[in-house]
């Protein structure tokens, strides 16, 4: 069974585990801070602020998470020196930076009655499980009028096509500089506005 709550509500002593979650899920994007999950885990861990992450309980541990957002409240509060205490002074203080200026900043149409979902993944175990479907259900129910998700790669087919099923289209599609590099071309967002 699939049970859902704030990452507040189950407390502290499951804000490790929900930075887990977040850094296996991300683990190529996070790759230039650390390719070890454990030392990622350390960088970012007091970083979550844990009511701003909705998570995805399967036997009482956290299989998915997203976070959700309103206006200019923010999912992440980095300090420097436990990033850098994780991460070495160099590359914890470019570190940081990165952290500052990617992860922070509100959606610039930001308003009441519009939740931003970010970080949405699902830890490897639980992949292809419906998960995320459930996640993402529970989240829709929130008492927003719209729904946003930003910069989606366009080569990331599972959860476009998870968004798509849950109603949300395409809203803007922006080529990314280097991006091949990567292995993607675009960052795709998508929109869910209730009738």
């Amino acid at each position: 069974m699939i049970a859902t709550m704030r990452g507040d509500e189950l407390g502290e002593g499951y804000r490790r585990r929900i930075t887990e979650v977040l850094v296996n899920g991300f683990a190529d994007d996070f790759a230039f801070f650390s390719k070890d999950p454990r030392v990622l885990a350390d960088a970012f861990e007091h970083m979550v602020i844990l009511e701003r992450f909705h998570v995805a309980l399967v036997d009482g541990e956290p299989a998915a998470i997203a976070s959700v957002t309103e206006g200019a409240q923010e999912c992440f509060a980095p300090e420097k020196r436990p990033i850098q205490q994780a991460l070495g002074w160099i590359r914890g203080t470019i570190s940081y930076r990165i952290v500052r200026s990617q992860f922070l900043g509100a959606y610039e149409d930001a308003r009441d009655g519009l939740a931003e979902i970010g970080f949405v993944t699902t830890a490897p175990a639980h992949q292809g499980k419906g998960v995320a479907t459930a996640l993402m259900r529970s989240i829709l129910e929130l008492p927003y009028d719209e729904f946003v998700l930003r910069d989606i790669k366009d080569t990331n087919a599972a959860a476009l096509g998870l968004y798509r099923k849950l109603g949300f289209a395409e809203t803007v599609r922006r080529p990314v500089k280097f991006a091949k590099r990567a292995g993607f071309s675009d960052y795709v967002s998508m929109g869910l506005r209730r009738a």
